[in-house]
């Protein structure tokens, strides 16, 4: 247990891209955009202004005050845009680099120095999380966590097609509210199975120290990755981590696919930032 409020982020932007960088004519998107998602790098597709500008907005406005960015070797460009076109009054931003792109927990074990022992906030850099579910992850008292989304409120609220919803991963709580594992590709007999609300996980975490040697306790997972979710369980079946699940209402949204581009435009086109 932690009494200090965390002000660190971890925000994995190492990722290859392949479904952003599958061509798809139905996608309204300016030429800007389509060059950007070419690329693969989702963090960085331009609404006025890269993507995860309004990420890390909604991050200092939380109240985070230190990240760091899991980049790739080849990422030069997110290092330039952040180290030298950008200026930043509210945020510190450093870098991480995965040398190559081995799965969530090799690029969360990256950031082990930058953590240097406090606890970490670590979400994805193509997710826009709600500011109550990162402020809320920040203030507990548990050093490790998970925010639970609602999935009706996703399925309500966000920008992500329905059928990708019911596919994503579900979070079984204790009745303490803690969680117990975090199964992925639910059938419908487990959803039926778990108590109402249903909650998904967008992977918006609350880490203390203990990940880090799950990260380096895990095999390959059958896809041949490490897996942050296969380090998480293992904190907590080898370790004794308990991992608080606080219930948000407020959906999140996606940068995953082309197709997620123009609704994402409009969301967030004309929002203020302040770095």
């Amino acid at each position: 247990m932690t009494n200090n409020v965390m002000e660190k982020a971890v925000i994995l932007a190492r990722g290859l891209g392949t479904r952003m960088r599958k061509e798809d004519e139905s996608a309204v998107m300016s030429e800007q955009q389509s060059e950007v998602a070419n690329t693969g790098l989702k963090a960085m597709i331009p609404i006025d202004r890269p993507f995860l500008d309004y990420v890390l907005h909604d991050l200092a406005d939380a109240g985070y005050k230190k990240i760091c960015l899991v980049i790739g070797p080849e990422h030069d460009n997110v290092r330039e845009y952040y180290r030298e076109i950008v200026k930043c009054s509210r945020l510190q931003i450093d870098f991480a680099v995965q040398a190559e792109p081995l799965g969530t927990a090799d690029a969360v074990a990256v950031a082990e120095d930058f953590a240097a022992g406090d606890p970490i906030l670590v979400i994805n850099s193509d997710n826009y999380y709600p500011t109550e579910a990162l402020l809320g992850l920040r203030q507990l008292q548990n050093n490790n966590g998970l925010a639970a989304f609602e999935r009706d409120a996703m399925l309500s609220g966000s920008n992500i097609p329905a059928d990708r919803i019911t596919r994503f991963a579900v979070i079984h709580l204790d009745n303490d509210g803690f969680m117990t594992r975090i199964i992925e590709k639910p059938d419908e007999e487990t959803i039926n199975s778990l108590p109402e609300p249903i909650c998904v996980s967008m992977n918006c975490w609350r880490f203390g120290p203990e990940i880090f040697t799950g990260c380096r306790s895990i095999k390959p997972s059958p896809r041949g990755e490490l897996e942050i979710t296969d380090a998480v369980q293992y904190c907590i079946d080898t370790l004794g981590c308990k991992f608080e699940a606080p219930i948000y209402k407020a959906p999140v949204l996606d940068m995953s696919f082309r197709s997620d581009v123009p609704s994402i435009t409009a969301k967030l086109k004309g929002k203020e930032v302040n770095l």
